[in-house]
């Protein structure tokens, strides 16, 4: 049996070349999702949340992107739950695509701050109804005593609101306006490419080329 130590692959998809590479590390992450939407990569959309508590100790969960332009990358969740009790603690955090297909990772850097009231309502709005229930009978985060707590709590508001239940006030978005990108792409003998992005006070970024 193969051991997880001779695990191993060479990456020979593709190469990143800074010559080549957006200015605008905007522009990069809109070609390289776009590529994995193409590509058909299982849920290209999946990011990896890391957030410090009070104590220090950083802790990660998957959260789907749901928007994204110049002012940043938007998700929305449970303000409640312990990502949102750490970024109220702590508003800075980072993401991480992962497009295992593509040999590619993206990972952002920058502060968090709370989507519109009026952003939260219109993507509420456009949910399935049964993820609009979800999101009034889950105590995210919470303890619960069993699978039977929420379904019975799924009923409760489902017969309560009916076909339009409004957004819950401890539910929304969420933005990461960033500071610093970085781009890898897997390459042979580990030499893989990593660009570094940067922003400069004047608004500009510098771009950069990382060892790996």
């Amino acid at each position: 049996m193969q051991t997880l130590a001779d695990l191993r692959k060479d990456y020979a998809r593709a190469e990143l070349d800074e010559r080549q590479a957006d200015a605008d590390p905007f522009k990069l992450f809109e070609r390289w999702l776009s590529e994995a939407v193409q590509a058909q990569v299982p849920e290209p959309n999946a990011m990896t949340l890391a957030t410090v508590g009070e104590d220090g100790r950083p802790s990660t969960r998957v959260v789907l992107i749901k928007g994204f332009d110049a002012r940043g990358l938007v998700w929305y969740t449970n303000y409640a739950s312990r990502k949102g009790r750490e970024l109220a603690a702590h508003p800075f955090a980072a993401l991480q695509f992962h497009w295992v297909e593509l040999e590619r990772v993206v990972r952002i850097e920058g502060r968090v701050e709370r989507g519109s009231a009026d952003e939260s309502d219109a993507y509420f709005a456009s949910r399935p109804l049964v993820s609009r229930i979800g999101a009034w009978a889950s105590p995210q985060s919470e303890v619960i005593d069993s699978r039977d707590v929420l379904v019975k709590r799924a009923v409760e508001y489902g017969l309560k609101f009916g076909l339009n239940p409004p957004r819950p006030p401890h539910w929304g978005g969420y933005r990461l306006v960033p500071d610093a990108w970085e781009f890898w792409q897997g390459r042979r003998s580990r030499l893989h490419d990593r660009l570094a992005y940067r922003l400069q006070q004047h608004g500009t970024w510098q771009r950069q080329r990382l060892a790996p």
